[in-house]
């Protein structure tokens, strides 16, 4: 038997594939990075460990430095400098306060994503690909330009002072609340940095999912009351559709969870004397339940999961409705 491995991209990542015998019962193994080889295969064993060069790399912390270091300086460039002059606009220009404003704001977001990047958030993954940053830099830093071209403009027409109000104190409200959904993600980590998602509870995460995302964009859309141009709206537009899609991701990784987290598990006992093994395997245990229609599994774990859609009433399930919800994605 032929296994043929590839990338995300379909890229063939080892040439020719790999040859199975035609009894071979196993299938290939993803490597745990917290484990030695000694601890996965039986010693005096014969195995092929495959690597993939993953190419260059950076931390993710010098991705999100990079990337959120660009606008913190080039916006006050716009407002500082008399950059419109290079395209034939009037050097001198009137300031109002609603660019002072929104200076402010733009400069104080992005530091706090710096701070936040380096003294909050904990990774999943060590590192990121350097072509991120590249990617990633183009993203921000050209719409950066883009916002504070048209925020600054000598031309610019700014909004009545009520809106302004309205928006910056939506803006900050939303920031505020975002930086505090980033405390409640940070404390869900193991304090080593090891991966594994939890599912986060409290303050904005009983009534969504992805409350980091929902404030992230209210944050945007309280920016853009204050200043409204086009260009501040497009950012805005792709954000939302971005983080909807991390979101939705996100959403499928919860509904998903059980079944990857039951997909392995299963309990084997050997009679000593005979050598007899009886193998019970979770999964097939569940099928079985819900074939028979048994009652749902009662089980102590059960008391973490909580009726999300009333949190003011917080209700308490007697199983984990996961169990059953795994065996439709079979």
């Amino acid at each position: 038997m032929l296994v043929t491995v590839t990338s995300r991209s379909g890229k063939e990542v080892v040439k020719g594939g790999i040859q199975l015998s035609e009894n071979a019962t196993t299938r290939p193994t993803v490597l745990d990075g917290d484990k030695r080889l000694c601890d996965v295969f039986p010693e005096g064993s014969d195995h092929i460990v495959i690597l993939k060069d993953l190419g260059p790399q950076v931390k993710y912390s010098t991705l999100f430095f990079f990337e959120y270091v660009g606008p913190l300086f080039i916006y006050p460039m716009f407002y500082f400098l008399p950059l419109y002059k290079f395209v034939g606009l009037p050097e001198k220009r009137v300031i109002y306060p609603v660019q002072t404003y929104a200076t402010i704001y733009w400069c104080f977001y992005y530091f706090k994503r710096i701070m936040e990047t380096f003294f909050v958030h904990k990774f999943s993954y060590a590192t990121s690909p350097l072509s991120f940053v590249f990617r990633n830099c183009c993203y921000y830093w050209s719409f950066a330009v883009f916002i504070a071209y048209f925020v600054n403009h000598p031309y610019y027409t700014p909004v009545g002072e009520t809106q302004m109000y309205i928006g910056f104190g939506l803006g900050i409200i939303c920031q505020l609340a975002k930086f505090y959904c980033h405390i409640i993600l940070k404390n869900l980590r193991d304090p080593k940095g090891q991966g594994g998602y939890q599912i986060p509870r409290g303050f904005l995460f009983n009534y969504l999912t992805c409350s980091n995302y929902t404030t992230e964009i209210y944050q945007g859309l309280g920016f853009n009351i204050a200043t409204q141009t086009v260009a501040g709206y497009s950012f805005l537009l792709v954000a939302t559709y971005i983080m909807s899609d991390w979101a939705a991701f996100r959403c499928l990784d919860i509904q998903e969870g059980g079944r990857w987290s039951w997909r392995e598990n299963s309990l084997e006992l050997v009679h000593k004397d005979s050598g007899l093994r009886i193998h019970f395997h979770a999964l097939d245990t569940l099928r079985s339940g819900k074939e028979e229609e048994l009652p749902p599994v009662e089980v102590s774990a059960a008391a973490q999961w909580k009726m999300r859609s009333k949190p003011s009433k917080e209700i308490v399930l007697d199983y984990d409705y996961t169990f059953y919800n795994i065996l439709q994605w079979q």
